[in-house]
Parts: C-alpha cells; structure tokens; sequence
C-alpha cells in the first residue's frame, strides 16, 4: 500500500501539492483495505466506512501539512512514505474528533453537508426503521467515530514500516510520544469543554477568558498546530532545540487559529463556514469571545448572555442581540487583536528558526492562511 512519493527537489507549491495528493492515495487505498473487511463482515457495515470516507475526503488538510514541513525542516526526505503515513492517520484522528465533536455540541451540518450522527439518523427514517431515528443516529456516530479512532492508530504503527525504509528507534519512539500524548490532551480538553457549558454559568466571571483560553489551547491548538509540526520534525530526527522552536511558532499558530474559528462560529457567512449562522451560540460553546463579552458588558447584557447562551431555539433576532452585545462591549475587538497578537508572537517564532527558505515559506503560507481564514 504505497503512496505516490513526492518528488523529490520540487518547489514548495509543488511539494504541498504532491503530498496532499499522496495522502489522498494512502486514504484511498487504506480505506479499500478496510471496506474489504467490512464486506465480509456483512454488507450493512458499509456504511460506517464510506461516512468516514467521505469525511477525510478532501478539507484543507493542514495537519498533515504542518507534520510534512516539520519533515522536511528536519531534514527529512521529500520521497519518504514514512510521512505520508503519519499524515494520514492525522486526517484519520481529526475525522474521529469531528464526528465525536458534532455529536457533543449537536450541530447537524459539516462542511456544508449533514453531520455522520444526522447521517445516519436520515438512513434510519428514510428505512421506517423501528425505535428512535435520533438515538441510532448518534449511537452508529459513536461507533463510526470509534472505528476511525481504531484506524488512525493502525494506519500511525504503520508509521515507517514500508518498503521505503524504516526509522530509527529513538525517533520513532519520540514520535510515537508525541501521538500519544495528542490524543489524551484532545479528549481531556473536549471535557473541560463539555464541562465549561454546563458549570461556567456558575464560575466566576473574571476568570471566563483563562478558562475558555486553557479549553482551546487543549482541545484544539496543540493537535490543530503543534503536535503534528513536532510530529514531523521527531519522525525525521530533530533535536530538542528544532523541537522547541516548532513549538514556538505552532502553540501561539493554533491558538489564533481556534479564536478565528470561534469569530467565525459566530459572525462567519454560512455560504463560506458550511454552518448555519450563529452556531456557536445555539451550541452554548463557552469561548474566549463570550467570556470577553461577559466581561465587558453591562450587567443586563451580561445576564441576557449567560440567560441565553446554548438554547437551540435561538430567534434570529435573540442571535443579533447577541452578536451585538459582543460588538457593543469590544469583545469581538479585543478578539481579534488576540488573534493578531498570538500571529504575531508566532510568526516571530518562525523568524527565530534556521530553516530552508522553501520550508520557512511553506510554514509560513500556512501561518497566515490559519489566522486569516474564512472557512
């Protein structure tokens, strides 16, 4: 099960593009493996593979990228199938948390089509099957979420196991590290998530920010960002020194990253998010913007924000109050200068690094792409 190599020497936009194209395969062709099996199991399984097929198809597979130039900063090789793999089961981990995550915050769309639970919930009344559509939606969501959990573990042991070569044992012991501890940061964060909607009410308005800031950097930044640009640069040897600079510029990266999508869960055009307008707030998702908002605004608004914030009967006009307040008390302003802020400290870290210009420009396409983003 080989991916097409990237070539060797090609340009940055060349090398991005050949990778991207070499993850697609390697999904591809593992996914055929996996849709083989299933099919022997019994036919009516199928489902649960082509739903996770369609999820890692396509997207802007910016995981994989940032674990392919921390490679190549690290002296990896360009031809090497060692990455392409550890970009695929990426893309495998991230397609796992979107499903899980659609199902916790009960949003019914992604990427501008039906969700896996409301998938499946669909199946279920277009069958007439008996019992509950929504329960059997989310409980094969589940299930799909888990089998793609599964899969991106098998397809990262894989990890520079091919003809290609395999790794040393002390990188892939260091990237191995890594995975792991990516995974159990992502789910410790989605609970304090979790736990933020429902006790946050609660808690202390002034320490909102810190809370929601400490949600985001483990729920989201670290494996948006930094683990899978250390990632890379483990796989392909790199010292601590090179290690910690990645960390530098990817930390404060994913942080603006999630803060951007945090603005656009809330002010983003549904035509571009794929989501329906004001989201975010139907979800009752505890961000930094609402904990700023409840910060700075008077205690009426501040009381209409915490009253109203995750009731999935939102008026549209209750969302524009909404989305007026954070306007109105300079919340949705101090958002986005945290958002240029964090840019800033990031693309100062990349600046601090040695790397060759097609890598530091390749990381910095990606940089400016995250924070600027619209989808």
């Amino acid at each position: 099960m080989n991916a097409t190599p990237v070539p060797s020497g090609a340009t940055p936009t060349a090398e991005h593009d050949a990778f991207i194209a070499a993850v697609a395969q390697q999904l591809t062709s593992f996914l055929a493996e996996k849709h083989e099996l299933l099919a022997q199991i019994s036919p009516d399984t199928l489902t649960l593979i082509e739903s996770i097929k369609t999820l890692v198809t396509g997207g802007k597979r910016m995981r994989a990228l940032l674990c392919y130039w921390g490679w190549r900063g690290a002296g990896g090789a360009a031809d090497a199938e060692a990455v392409v793999q550890a970009g695929a089961a990426l893309e495998l981990f991230q397609a796992a948390a979107l499903i899980h995550d659609d199902i916790i915050d009960r949003s019914d769309t992604r990427r501008g089509g039906p969700s896996v639970h409301r998938q499946f919930s669909t199946l279920h009344s277009q069958s007439s099957w008996a019992l509950d559509d929504e329960r059997f939606g989310h409980a094969a969501a589940i299930l799909t979420g888990d089998l793609c959990l599964s899969l991106s573990e098998e397809m990262f042991s894989r990890v520079g196991s091919g003809s290609a070569g395999s790794l040393s044992p002390a990188a892939a012991a260091r990237a191995r590290a890594v995975f792991n501890v990516m995974r159990t940061e992502v789910m410790a964060g989605q609970y304090l998530d979790i736990l933020e909607e429902v006790s946050g009410p609660s808690k202390p308005h002034g320490t909102a920010v810190a809370r929601a800031s400490a949600i985001i950097r483990y729920k989201s930044a670290k494996y948006s960002s930094e683990h899978p640009l250390v990632l890379g640069g483990a796989l392909a040897g790199a010292d601590e020194n090179l290690l910690a600079g990645y960390s530098a510029f990817a930390l404060p990266l994913g942080e603006a990253f999630q803060l951007r999508d945090d603005v656009l869960g809330v002010f983003g055009d549904p035509a571009t998010t794929g989501k329906p307008a004001g989201d975010d707030l139907r979800e009752g998702k505890r961000t930094v913007l609402v904990g700023l908002t409840i910060d700075a605004a008077n205690e009426a608004d501040a009381t209409f924000v915490d009253a109203n914030l995750g009731r999935q009967d939102l008026s549209d006009e209750e969302i524009a109050r909404l989305c007026a307040i954070m306007v109105d008390s300079g919340a949705l302003a101090r958002t986005e200068a945290m958002i240029s802020e964090l840019g800033e400290r990031a693309f100062s870290g990349l600046a601090r690094l040695n790397l060759a210009d097609s890598v530091a420009a390749a990381l910095s396409t990606l940089g400016h792409a995250a924070v600027s983003r619209t989808s």
